[in-house]
């Protein structure tokens, strides 16, 4: 059984057809970049549904296919557009009969619940796959299927704090703070994408798909990068910095006469470039800062000039002056500030779905489209139940 509603048939995953039994934020968040590429998704939920539809404030209000004006927040919208939803309850045989119909003509499945608890009621990737061997199916969880915390329940802000991110974000003096964005579950999310695409491109030489095991933990460790290097080269933490680089120097957040400002002279010509702007030419061949080595280790002192000089500037003037060298700089954003922002409006990143505003994958391709054909959908609008 399969909802035929066909999408942009120019979009790269078009045809592609998912089963969505995630909820909150990170399978979800991969559900809906599946969608905007073209994948038909059925979000299957629960009679009382995914639980960030009662995440509010802020609400969107809509009228539903009864034309009753339903009430559902705002952050429930910002992960699940372009898919199809239908209510199911595992524990009806009727209903359960229905999901698995569904899933034996589906390529993807797509799920989130705590490791094995599918496996009661044969949702399980031993169990689908036997009837459907071309399956992906890949679980995101906190801790993933294996391990001594594989059957914990795993939160972003829980990961946050375990995957390092923490301990490397904040002030040198203040406590480790948490991103502003769910990171962990997002990243998972994203990378939950690439494992499926890897999976199905596999399947294409093999016939076969496979279960492709995605933890909160594991993709937030992967994002150590550089940080982790530090620690796995020299057995020693890297420090948490607050808005200053590790690395590189001078490199932060600077006054001005009225809002702060990023600059970012990465290699030692465009520090010498920045000297310039700056009208610091008296620095040019000053050997404590003739090199990013020696800029780390006179970082300080050298902050502290840049600050003096920047004070002195307007953000704007200063700004121009930067682009007009080649100098990486810019302004920090409020959210308002980022829509309006031409080049964010140049690319379109704002979307609107009938009355939802939204915010695309960030794809473009030059041979395909992403398929931004409706909103994310009201509870059950899609099950054909509903006659």
């Amino acid at each position: 059984m399969w909802l035929d509603k066909p999408r942009n048939p120019n979009a790269p995953l078009a045809g592609l057809k998912v089963v969505e039994l995630a909820r909150v934020l990170a399978g979800p968040w991969a559900g809906q970049i599946l969608a905007d590429l073209g994948a038909d998704v059925i979000k299957v939920e629960s009679p009382d549904g995914d639980g960030t539809r009662k995440w509010g404030p802020p609400w969107v209000e809509r009228e539903g296919p009864d034309g009753e004006v339903r009430r559902e927040a705002a952050y429930y919208h910002a992960t699940n557009r372009g898919k199809r939803s239908i209510v199911a309850d595992f524990g009806d045989a009727g209903n359960l009969a229905r999901v698995k119909a569904m899933i034996s003509g589906a390529d993807v499945v797509l799920e989130n619940f705590k490791t094995g608890s599918l496996a009661k009621f044969d949702l399980d990737y031993a169990s689908l796959s036997a009837s459907n061997p071309r399956l992906v199916y890949c679980s995101i969880t906190g801790f993933g299927q294996t391990g001594p915390r594989a059957h914990e329940a795993g939160y972003d802000f829980v990961i946050q704090g375990m995957s390092g991110f923490m301990a490397l974000t904040g002030e040198p003096a203040g406590q480790p703070m948490k991103m502003g964005i769910s990171i962990s579950d997002l990243t998972c999310g994203l990378y939950g994408v690439i494992g499926i695409q890897a999976a199905l491109a596999m399947r294409e030489r093999t016939g076969r798909g496979q279960h492709v095991d995605m933890a909160l933990l594991d993709c937030s460790v992967g994002l150590l990068a550089s940080q982790a290097l530090h620690y796995l080269t020299t057995g020693t933490n890297p420090p948490r910095m607050g808005n200053e680089h590790a690395q590189v120097s001078a490199y932060g957040v600077f006054p001005t006469r009225d809002d702060p400002v990023i600059l970012a002279p990465a290699n030692d010509g465009l520090f010498r470039k920045l000297l310039k702007v700056l009208g610091r030419d008296d620095l040019l061949g000053e050997p404590r800062f003739a090199t990013n080595e020696a800029r780390i280790a006179n970082r300080a002192e050298l902050d502290a000039m840049i600050a003096a000089e920047t004070a002195k500037h307007d953000r704007a003037q200063l700004l121009e002056q930067c682009h007009e060298h080649g100098i990486p700089a810019g302004p920090i954003h409020a959210i308002d500030q980022v829509f309006a922002d031409p080049q964010v409006v140049a690319r379109g990143m704002q979307v609107e779905l009938g009355e939802l505003p939204g915010v695309r994958s960030p794809f473009t391709f030059s041979e395909a489209e992403l398929a931004l054909d409706r909103p994310s959908p009201m509870l059950g609008e899609d099950d054909p139940a509903r006659g």
